[in-house]
C-alpha cells in the first residue's frame, strides 16, 4: 500500500495526532480479550477532539470486526453497535467526538482505505491509528495516517487515495499521569530486587554455607583417621576463617545483643497497648453512640390512630373499593393513607355526579359512608350493602 511521506505535502490538515495512556489501555485490553495468540487484529473507534491541526485522542471504544484472512476484500464492521455505542458516549461527554479509527496491525493492509472511508460520515478527515500491542523495540508503539486523494500527472488515470503519515506521541493529563504511576508500580522489572528474591538469595547462601562447613568437617575427620594427608596450606586458610569470627562470649557483645532484644520487645509491646487501648476507646464511642441514638428513637412520639378514625378509614375503603370494583377504575389499596382516600372519593363524586352506572350509584354507596362516619364511634365488623338506585338509600 503507497505510503506519503508528511515532508512530502506543503499544507496538512492534520500536524500530529496525540495518543492519551488510556486509549492504550483499553486497545491492550481490546486485543487481550479478543485475539490473543492468534493473527488476527481488533478494530475500534478512537474519540477526542481537533484543534488547530492537532487531534487529542482522549477515549476509544471496540467494535466488532472480522476479515477474510484469504481475501483482504472481504471484511465486515458493525455499524449498529458503533451507532449505539457512539451515541451512549455522547450522553456521558458531549465534547468528545469521532477523530477516526484504530487497528492493531501492526502494519497497514489493504482494506485499510476501504474502512477509513466508512469514518468520513462522522469526520471531514479522520486519522487511522495502529497499535503495535506486541513491540519489539524501545519506542512509541503508534503510528499516525490520515488518507488524501492522490492526483496522477497522466490525465488518463483515475485518482485514488492513499495515505499520509502524520507524526504522533503520548502526552497524558495530570490526572492519568497519577493512574499510570499506580499501574507501573505493579509492573514488574527484572532489575528491581524484591523481598522474595531476597530471601531466596539469601536461603541459597545459607545452604550453600552449611554444604562447605560439612566438608570442612568431613575433611578433617578424614585426615584425624589417617586416611588424608597433611595438608598445613588447607589449615592456614582455615585458620584465617576462624580468626575472622567475632568471639561471642565477650560480655560488652553480649551485653550489647541483650539491650537491643530489650529496646525491640520494649517498643513491640508498647505498639500493641496502644493498639488495644484505641480500640477500646472506639469501641466505648460506637456503643455511647448507639446508646443516645436509641434513647433518640424511644423518645419520638407514635402517632396511635383513634377508633373512629381507624373504622373511617377502613369503610372509606370498602366503599370505594366496592365502587372502582363497578366502575373498573380507582383501585384502592389496603394500606392508602386517609387523606387520598378522600381526595379519591371527591374525584369520584366529581366525574360521575349522581349517574348511575353498571347498577351501583356512587351517590348512594358515599353517602352510606358519611353516614357511617358520622354513627359508627369504633371498630366493627360489617358488610357493605350493595343499592341498585338511590331511592333505595337510608
Amino acid at each position: 500500500m503507497d505510503v506519503i511521506k508528511s515532508q512530502q505535502i506543503s499544507s496538512r490538515p492534520i500536524d500530529k495526532v496525540v495518543v492519551h495512556p488510556l486509549v492504550l489501555l483499553s486497545i491492550v485490553d481490546h486485543y487481550n480479550r479478543v485475539a490473543r495468540d492468534t493473527r488476527k487484529r481488533v478494530v475500534g473507534v478512537l474519540l477526542g477532539s481537533s484543534f488547530k491541526g492537532t487531534v487529542d485522542v482522549t477515549n476509544s471504544y471496540a467494535v466488532p470486526f472480522e476479515e477474510d484472512d484469504r481475501d483482504p476484500s472481504i471484511w465486515f464492521l458493525d455499524h449498529n453497535y458503533h451507532d449505539s455505542m457512539f451515541s451512549m458516549f455522547r450522553r456521558i461527554n458531549a465534547k468528545e467526538h469521532v477523530v477516526g479509527w484504530y487497528s492493531t496491525g501492526p502494519k497497514l493492509k489493504e482494506n485499510d482505505l476501504n474502512i477509513h472511508g466508512l469514518f468520513n460520515d462522522y469526520v471531514p478527515t479522520p486519522v487511522l491509528v495502529i497499535i503495535d500491542v506486541q513491540p519489539k523495540e524501545l519506542g512509541i508503539p503508534t503510528k499516525a495516517y490520515y488518507a488524501v486523494e492522490e492526483v496522477k500527472e497522466n490525465a488518463t488515470q483515475k485518482s485514488q487515495k492513499v495515505f499520509v503519515h502524520v507524526p504522533s506521541e503520548i502526552a497524558a493529563h495530570e490526572v492519568e499521569e497519577i493512574g499510570v504511576e499506580h499501574l507501573l508500580r505493579d509492573v514488574k522489572d527484572t532489575t528491581i530486587s524484591t523481598l522474595a528474591t531476597e530471601v531466596t538469595g539469601k536461603l541459597a547462601a545459607l545452604k550453600g554455607l552449611d554444604a562447605r562447613l560439612k566438608e570442612i568437617r568431613s575433611y578433617l575427620d578424614l585426615v584425624i583417621e589417617g586416611k588424608l594427608p597433611l595438608n598445613h596450606e588447607i589449615l592456614y586458610h582455615l585458620q584465617d576463617v576462624f580468626n575472622l569470627l567475632p568471639n561471642l562470649n565477650v560480655l560488652e557483645l553480649v551485653k550489647a545483643f541483650a539491650v537491643k532484644t530489650n529496646d525491640m520487645m520494649l517498643v513491640i509491646y508498647l505498639s500493641s497497648l496502644i493498639r488495644s487501648v484505641i480500640a477500646l476507646h472506639n469501641l466505648i464511642n460506637n456503643k455511647m453512640l448507639n446508646k443516645e441514638h436509641d434513647k433518640a428513637e424511644d423518645s419520638k412520639p407514635v402517632a396511635v390512630p383513634t377508633a373512629a378514625a381507624t373504622f373511617w378509614q377502613i369503610l372509606q375503603r370498602e366503599a370505594l373499593s366496592e365502587v372502582s370494583g363497578r366502575l373498573g377504575n380507582y383501585p384502592i389499596p389496603v394500606s392508602t393513607p386517609l387523606d387520598e382516600v378522600t381526595d379519591c372519593r371527591h374525584d369520584l363524586v366529581n366525574q360521575s355526579s349522581i349517574v348511575s352506572h353498571r347498577g351501583l350509584s356512587i351517590r348512594t354507596c358515599l353517602v352510606v359512608m358519611d353516614a357511617s362516619r358520622i354513627r359508627m364511634k369504633a371498630p366493627v365488623e360489617f358488610k357493605l350493602p350493595t343499592f341498585n338506585s338511590d331511592a333505595d338509600a337510608p
